[in-house]
C-alpha cells in the first residue's frame, strides 16, 4: 500500500477516472478493431500497439505529475513551435483519410494539431495569471492573436477541432474575468462567421468548387444532412452513402445495445466506420449496454467537476487556469463526441478522449492528466497525505533526537517508560 501511495500521488478522484476509461479503452478497442485484425491477419496486432501507447501514456503521467506545477509556465516556448509545425503539415504532411493533419518526422507520424491544442491552453493560461502585468484589453487582444493563428492553421483540414479549441480558450477567458462585453462581441462574431460559412458553401459556392477542398466538401454535406433530417418512410426512401454512414450504422449501434450484448458479440463494429475512434461510444452502448453509456459520461461530467474543486484550491493563479483549460478541454471534446454519436451534433471526426484508438492523442491526453494531478499536488495540496505523515514523522524524529543530545540516558529511559506506560 505503500509502494501504491508513493507512485499514485495526487488527487484519488483523478486516478480513478483515468484508470476506469483505460480499462474501458482496452476493452472496447479489442473489440472494435477486429476489422482491422483480419485485413492484417494480426490479430494482436491492433491491441498491442494500442496497449503501448496506453502504457506510455502512463509512464508519461508518472513522471509529469511529480514535476511542481510552476515549471509547466515554461511549455508556452512550444507555441511558435507548434504554429511552424502546422504550417509545415499544410505543405508536407501524410494525407490519410482524406485529411492532411499527420506529420512525419524521423520515423514517427503524428498530429501537430494535438501539440498546438496543449500549446494554446499554457499559452491562454499563461496571460490570464498576469492581470498585474496587463489590461484586460491586451491580454483579450493578445489571447486572441495568439490562438486565432493557431486556429485559422488547423482549420482548413480540421474544422471541428479548430472549433472546439478556440471555444475551449474563449470559456478559459470567460473564467478568468475578460469583461462579458468583449466575450459577448466575440461569440456574436462567431456566430455571424458560422452563419456565413454555412450560407457561403451551400448557396453560394458551386458544388465543383467546395469538391476541390474535402474539408470544405464534408462541412457541406454533414451540416445540411443534420438540419434536414426527416423520418424515414421505409427503408427503401432511406440511402446510406458516405457522408450519413456513420451516423446510420451508430444509430443502429445505440438501438440495439439495451443491456449490452458483452464485448466482442456487437455486430456493428465490422460495419461502422471508424468504430475503434470517432464512433467508439456507439460500440460501448451495443455492446456493455446503456448504463455503461451512462458511465462514460459520468466518468467525464465527474472529472470536469473535479477540476473545478482542484481549480478552487489553488492559491496561484496560473496552475489555477491551467487545471481548467486541460479538464474543459478534455471535457468538451468528449462531450463533442458523445453527441455526434447519439445524433445531436453534425458529424465532426473527434475521437473520445483517452477511450479512442489513437496514437498523439492517447499521448496528450496523457499529458493532460499528468498537469492536472501535478496540479492537484502542488498547486492544491491534494492527494499528499502520505507525504505530510512522512514529514510529521520525521520532524518527531528530529525532536526526540534533539531531546536525548539534551539528557543523560538515565532520564532518557525515565522518560521513555513513562511514555509507553
Amino acid at each position: 500500500m505503500n509502494l501504491v501511495n508513493r507512485l499514485f500521488k495526487g488527487d484519488r478522484v483523478i486516478w480513478f477516472i483515468l484508470i476506469a476509461l483505460s480499462l474501458i479503452s482496452f476493452i472496447e478497442v479489442y473489440s472494435a478493431t477486429s476489422t482491422i485484425a483480419y485485413k492484417d491477419g494480426n490479430y494482436l496486432g491492433p491491441i498491442i500497439r494500442h496497449a503501448s501507447f496506453l502504457l506510455g501514456g502512463f509512464a508519461l503521467i508518472l513522471v509529469i505529475h511529480n514535476i511542481p506545477s510552476r515549471f509547466f509556465s515554461l511549455l508556452i516556448i512550444v507555441l511558435p513551435v507548434s504554429i511552424l509545425l502546422l504550417i509545415f503539415t499544410l505543405f508536407f504532411g501524410v494525407e490519410i483519410n482524406g485529411s492532411n493533419r499527420w506529420l512525419n518526422l524521423f520515423g514517427f507520424r503524428f498530429q501537430p494539431s494535438e501539440v498546438a491544442k496543449l500549446a494554446c491552453i499554457v499559452y491562454v493560461s499563461f496571460l490570464l495569471s498576469r492581470r498585474n502585468k496587463f489590461t484586460d484589453t491586451q491580454i483579450f487582444k493578445y489571447i486572441l492573436i495568439g490562438v486565432s493563428v493557431v486556429c485559422a492553421l488547423i482549420f482548413s483540414e480540421n474544422f471541428s477541432t479548430s472549433v472546439i479549441l478556440f471555444l475551449t480558450c474563449s470559456l478559459m477567458m470567460f473564467i478568468g474575468g475578460i469583461s462579458l462585453k468583449k466575450m459577448g462581441l466575440l461569440f456574436a462574431a462567431l456566430l455571424v462567421s458560422g452563419a456565413f460559412l454555412v450560407c457561403l458553401l451551400s448557396y453560394v459556392l458551386p458544388d465543383d468548387v467546395v469538391k476541390k477542398s474535402d474539408s470544405m466538401a464534408k462541412i457541406k454535406h454533414r451540416t445540411e444532412d443534420f438540419f434536414s433530417k426527416s423520418p424515414p418512410l421505409s427503408a427503401e426512401t432511406y440511402k446510406i452513402d458516405d457522408y450519413n454512414r456513420q451516423e446510420t450504422f451508430a444509430k443502429v449501434a445505440i438501438a440495439s445495445g439495451g443491456l449490452g450484448k458483452f464485448p466482442g458479440y456487437g455486430q456493428q463494429r465490422d460495419t461502422l466506420p471508424q468504430a475503434y475512434s470517432d464512433f467508439i461510444y456507439a460500440i460501448i452502448i451495443e455492446e456493455m449496454g446503456l448504463i455503461a453509456g451512462f458511465f462514460v459520461l459520468f466518468l467525464y461530467l465527474i472529472l470536469l467537476i473535479r477540476v473545478g474543486t482542484i481549480a478552487r484550491k489553488c492559491e496561484k493563479l496560473f496552475p489555477k487556469f491551467l487545471v481548467l483549460g486541460c479538464g474543459l478541454l478534455i471535457g468538451v471534446q468528449a462531450l463533442a463526441n458523445m453527441a455526434v454519436v447519439v445524433g445531436l451534433f453534425p458529424v465532426t471526426g473527434q475521437p473520445l478522449p483517452l477511450v479512442s484508438r489513437g496514437g498523439t492523442s492517447t499521448l496528450i491526453t496523457c499529458f493532460y492528466f499528468g498537469i492536472i494531478l501535478s496540479i492537484s499536488r502542488f498547486g492544491a495540496g491534494m492527494g499528499n497525505e502520505e507525504d505530510e505523515v512522512e514529514e510529521d514523522n520525521d520532524e518527531d524524529v528530529i525532536e526526540l533526537e534533539t531531546d536525548i543530545s539534551d539528557k543523560t540516558p538515565m532520564t532518557v529511559v525515565e522518560n521513555l517508560a513513562e511514555a509507553k506506560a
